[in-house]
């Protein structure tokens, strides 16, 4: 299933399913934002699920705006430097453990929805990365129990301000300008993605692909990130793990590349698709 936030005519954002021929509203089944159908029980949303394929009141696709399939996350994990080759172009060392940071959720925008470079930054950057969406709540969950935990799989484009990320030891900030979470357009749910761990993960601007990888060459699988991350800190429903994004960015590349007002960004996952996101000025 595909499990998406959308907005029809002037009406308030909604959840829906993506099906064949359109958008299955569910709001209308009771749901009142994505959280609350991802934290339903499986059985539930299996049967929600079938149900909408089978529904006749579908909205079509192009009638209606995607939002961030979870708008307001309650916690964005970024993890950096999760790919071998793009640790060696930022020049940042190796670690025995994830680096991790918070993206803002205020952050967060949709597919389509404009980037905006920020006046007070001139080394904006670019990161494709596939996102995991959690659907159940864990506290110190097992390597062998990540499945359980994980609703299913979105695409973020971890924008970065590189001037004033590297400014400090604490990245957050670059990487929390609003606009600066593109996330999208759809979640995937686990049972249509058989390995996340064996997609292919490019972005492309103007029609130069400058990411060009697969998520096989993540050092910290997900099943570590879960549970590295869950020994610390207890995951919500609806918390969203950024895995990092691999080499290609604008600030490896001789000379360094960064974002214009212009472009458009097109980050793209098989079994997912693409997230488009136009670059503007402020």
């Amino acid at each position: 299933m595909k499990l998406v936030t959308f907005v029809e005519g002037g009406k308030e954002p909604r959840p829906g399913l993506v099906v064949e021929g359109g958008v299955v509203d569910l709001g209308a089944e009771g749901f009142e934002d994505a959280i609350a159908f991802l934290g339903a029980s499986r059985s539930v949303q299996a049967d929600v699920a079938r149900a909408a394929v089978q529904s006749r009141a579908r909205i079509a696709l192009d009638g209606v705006r995607l939002l961030a399939p979870v708008p307001n996350p309650p916690r964005i994990f970024g993890i950096g430097v999760n790919y071998a080759e793009h640790a060696a172009e930022s020049g940042t060392k190796m670690r025995d453990v994830p680096t991790v940071f918070i993206v803002l959720s205020s952050a967060v925008v949709g597919p389509g929805a404009d980037v905006v470079l920020p006046p007070n930054s001139s080394m904006v950057d670019y990161e494709a990365e596939l996102a995991v969406v959690i659907g159940k709540a864990g506290h110190r969950i097992a390597a062998s129990q990540w499945e359980e935990h994980v609703f299913g799989y979105t695409m973020m484009n971890d924008v970065s301000a590189r001037d004033v990320q590297r400014a400090t030891s604490q990245w957050s900030l670059g990487k929390s300008f609003p606009t600066f979470a593109p996330m999208g357009p759809w979640v995937v749910s686990r049972d249509e993605i058989t390995d996340p761990h064996r997609l292919g993960i490019s972005l492309t601007i103007g029609g130069e692909r400058l990411q060009d990888s697969n998520t096989s060459q993540m050092i910290y699988k997900i099943p570590a990130l879960i549970e590295y991350l869950s020994g610390i800190v207890p995951l919500e429903v609806g918390d969203v793990i950024s895995t990092g994004t691999p080499a290609g960015v604008g600030m490896g590349r001789t000379p360094q590349r960064w974002l214009k007002a212009g472009e458009e960004m097109i980050l793209a996952i098989d079994g997912i698709g693409e997230l488009r996101n136009p670059v503007v000025g402020e």
